[in-house]
């Protein structure tokens, strides 16, 4: 607390460089040919963390009381648990493979 009693918000441009700087740090996981599992941990682990920072900060979760924050966090968990158990599902490669790829055209207008 401050010194005339009220509360100290962040600094939201702090808040503000966290979350660009996480955003291309999103990108630079993005772009490169790796293990899809593995890039998918990372970008799900990144945008939660830019997920608690837009919770705390600017819907102002920090100053709430706990009962609001266990009424936010517990979806939050059972979204993470939800795609993490779906990824194998995701990324299956028999799934991909398993597309059929469109006949090609004969033309025969040429004879």
């Amino acid at each position: 607390m401050a010194e005339n009693g009220h509360k100290e918000h962040p600094k939201y441009m702090n808040i503000f460089w966290w979350l660009l700087g996480l955003t291309i740090v999103e990108v630079a996981v993005a772009i490169p040919e790796y293990s899809i599992v593995l890039k998918a941990i990372l970008l799900i682990g990144l945008a939660c963390s830019k997920a608690a920072l837009v919770a705390i900060y600017f819907m102002h979760l920090k100053f709430e009381r706990k009962t609001l924050a266990a009424i936010v966090i517990t979806p939050f968990i059972i979204c993470v648990f939800l795609v993490i158990m779906l990824m194998p599902d995701l990324t299956l490669d028999t799934r991909i493979e398993g597309i059929e790829k469109p006949a090609e055209v004969v033309d025969t207008s040429s004879h």
